[in-house]
């Protein structure tokens, strides 16, 4: 490993407390379908932060990364504001059903948070957060005439949909462990993925300051070395006071608008009500149980509930890298290639021929293929299918090969596995 860029001394022991303040950072995992291969690895480049408006005191880049790894803010509310552009086609309302599946389909509730959360992955949405400790959350989805709440409050996790009057609930495996109840949807989940390791494939740099929901914040820059993916830079916001991520934006390298772009617009620090966290389903509303299949060590702390399916890497570390639910149970055996932000997920679907093309589901397969690019190589034959910022190669032989990478870098994966 190359030593860290730094402006102040870089011994051992720095490296290492930098390491371990980067893992209590890391509790959260973060739908990689959104932000891909982010912050795999880091190389941290302290530096001075800008004078600006507001006028805070200088901070190296280490420090706030630091100040982010000891933030232990328990008790919050405020609205956040979440936009996603992956640059998918208009599908009419399609699209939002393959990812509702996609996720795992769910127990057939409308108000089942698998299916009902995939929402976020495009356009833009409000949402509604509270905590207040490990054992009690809540987030709530605004929506036109109507709003969906995801509720956790000690052993119970319900969800409400009040457009369809239906209820979801699910119950924790063990009261008074730190449950994750919701879809990662905040600043801090994502600016915690990003923040999960330490290498020389990134540079963190500090980029001046800013008023995020009337806070006063830093502002964390974090910009991959490497060639070859599609990311450009990664942006948050930092709490002055309290260390807190206030923003999180993720824009691509080829340019335009944020890929994702998530930030408070009112927070507060103290203690929310307790009546926030009630919940009784409403006279005449469909209740639907979830299966109890939580165990220790979920996120969830519940199965139905649990973390997003990851691949394996080579180096016996959780995948990072691979595109999230979108292929299925096939992504739970994906391998990792290579490193960073360059990392690609490849797996086996077992399906021979690529894209349905039978008699009864060659439309399908036409329709997908019409929205891909066909290519070729050493491989063989397959479709690439693209967004803003994650891409995804399938061969006509039934292996995929998804990533924050550009499609050269797929085909070339695809070659080097033959």
């Amino acid at each position: 490993m190359a030593p860290y860029e730094s402006d102040d001394t870089t011994g051992t022991a720095q490296d290492e407390d930098l390491r371990t303040g980067r893992r209590k950072a890391a509790r959260y995992v973060v739908p990689v379908a959104v932000v891909g291969v982010a912050a795999a690895t880091i190389g941290l480049v302290p530096a001075l932060a800008d004078s600006g408006d507001p006028d805070l005191p200088k901070i190296t880049a280490q420090q706030l990364i630091d100040k982010i790894a000891k933030s232990d803010v328990q008790r919050l509310s405020g609205t956040v504001k979440i936009t996603t552009d992956l640059g998918l086609p208009n599908l009419g309302g399609l699209e939002s059903s393959l990812t509702s599946g996609a996720a795992g389909g769910g127990d057939g509730s409308s108000a089942d948070p698998r299916a009902k959360l995939t929402e976020l992955v495009s356009g833009t949405h409000t949402l509604r957060v509270a905590a207040d400790g490990p054992d009690r959350q809540k987030l709530s989805l605004l929506e036109s005439g109507a709003e969906y709440s995801l509720i956790h409050d000690g052993k119970d996790v319900w969800g409400y949909d009040s457009k369809s009057n239906e209820v979801y609930h699910g119950t924790a495996a063990e009261a008074g462990k730190e449950h994750r109840t919701e879809r990662p949807a905040t600043p801090k989940d994502f600016a915690d993925e990003a923040l999960k390791s330490v290498d020389d494939t990134t540079s963190v740099t500090v980029d001046g300051t800013a008023h995020v929901a009337g806070r006063d914040a830093y502002k964390l820059l974090i910009k991959p070395k490497q060639s070859g993916t599609t990311v450009g830079a990664i942006s948050i916001a930092v709490d002055a006071e309290t260390g807190q991520p206030l923003k999180f934006t993720l824009t691509p390298r080829s340019g335009g608008a944020a890929v994702l772009d998530a930030g408070f617009t009112q927070v507060s620090f103290d203690r929310p009500a307790a009546s926030t966290f009630d919940f009784t389903p409403p006279k005449g509303a469909k209740v639907t149980e979830g299966k109890a299949e939580g165990k220790a060590g979920d996120k969830a702390g519940h199965g139905e509930f649990g973390e997003f399916g990851h691949g394996k890497r080579t180096d016996g570390k959780p995948d990072l890298a691979g595109a999230g639910q979108g292929f299925g149970k096939g992504m739970e055996g994906a391998t990792v290639l290579g490193k960073g932000w360059t990392s690609i997920a490849t797996f086996d679907t077992g399906a021979k021929g690529g894209l349905p093309t039978g008699s009864s589901d060659g439309a399908l397969g036409g329709f997908l293929g019409s929205l891909g690019d066909h290519v070729s190589g050493k491989f063989g034959k397959g479709t690439v299918f693209s967004t803003r910022l994650v891409n995804a190669l399938i061969t006509d032989d039934g292996k995929v090969y998804a990533g924050a990478v550009t499609k050269e870098m797929l085909v070339k994966a695809a070659d080097a596995g033959k």
